[in-house]
């Protein structure tokens, strides 16, 4: 990437067993915790669901942060502590609000037969951590910019404002489609970070060549970025204003401190093996698969994340 761009290289994540879907995972990593407020991003497919059984992701909590699922191909179910349950579709934002904490599942249909999308985080502020969690599901509309076709399903673009309330310092999330042999000059809030995740095709970046499932980083200063493709491509750009504040991150809680974490884990074993009901991870529709017990901590204490 150019002096502007730094060039965040993926992991491949198995979501669990032999056969299961593989994601690759660009945040949170050595070089970069957040961008904005985004902690975490998964991308994911094109996957042959006969061959990977999908997205199978059975009961598990959250909290201090929020979840944010958008898809390419295929179909997720979600169902949620809130009672919120709905059927994700391409094109269609589903944001879940953990506040102080929710627990939910993700099942890809039995229709989907190609899964392909992202799942992000981001961690909300101390002001907002301690919320009751909330849901919302939104359908953006398509605006054409230059050559591109931009859907902004959080934040504002292009003279675009998602609705949805995120309960965290300003940030941007959209999708971007680029034809072959389009450009497309956006204009960016110089007072966020930046990222840029090519999903398919091939483009450049500001002049620099961005592979495919690479996330290009900016820090704040940025006025525009201008995206040029050699081949139809879509991206997703996200963004925000710096949060601020350190977290500390550990399989799907954010907190403040080691401690804190250590609540959060103990709470959600007493809630799943019934010595809590109803606590701050439920109540839960009966008659669904068995929750995931958390993992053990590890042997040392968990450090913040700037």
């Amino acid at each position: 990437m150019n002096p502007g761009w730094d060039d965040l290289e993926p992991r491949h994540v198995p979501l669990g067993g032999p056969r299961a879907m593989s994601v690759r995972r660009t945040l949170p990593q050595r070089a970069r915790s957040l961008i904005g407020s985004w902690c975490f991003l998964d991308h994911f497919g094109p996957d042959d669901v006969s061959e990977t059984g999908g997205m199978v992701v059975p009961r598990h909590p959250h909290t201090g942060l929020a979840t944010v699922t958008w898809l390419f191909t295929g179909e997720v179910a979600h169902l949620d502590s809130t009672g919120f349950e709905v059927v994700v579709r391409p094109g269609q934002l589903n944001l879940m609000v953990a506040g102080r904490g929710v627990s939910h599942q993700e099942f890809s249909t039995p229709e989907t037969t190609v899964l392909h999308g992202a799942q992000l985080w981001f961690a909300l502020p101390d002001a907002t951590r301690h919320r009751e969690p909330t849901v919302a599901h939104f359908v953006p509309d398509p605006v054409a910019v230059g050559d591109a076709e931009v859907r902004v399903f959080l934040g504002a673009l292009a003279g675009v404002a998602s609705p949805v309330e995120t309960f965290t310092p300003p940030l941007l999330g959209a999708e971007v489609l680029v034809p072959a042999g389009g450009e497309v000059v956006l204009e960016l809030d110089p007072t966020f970070e930046h990222g840029v995740l090519l999903d398919t095709g091939a483009v450049s970046v500001d002049g620099e060549e961005l592979l495919v499932g690479h996330l290009a980083y900016r820090s704040a200063g940025a006025t525009t970025v201008t995206l040029r493709a050699s081949a139809p491509s879509r991206l997703l750009l996200i963004g925000g204003v710096p949060l601020g504040e350190p977290i500390v991150m550990w399989w799907n809680f954010i907190g403040r401190s080691h401690e804190e974490v250590e609540v959060f884990r103990a709470t959600w074993q007493d809630e799943i093996s019934g010595e809590i009901v109803a606590g701050r991870f439920g109540p839960y529709a009966a008659g669904q698969p068995a929750p995931l017990p958390a993992p053990a901590l590890p042997h040392v204490r968990l450090r913040p994340r700037e």
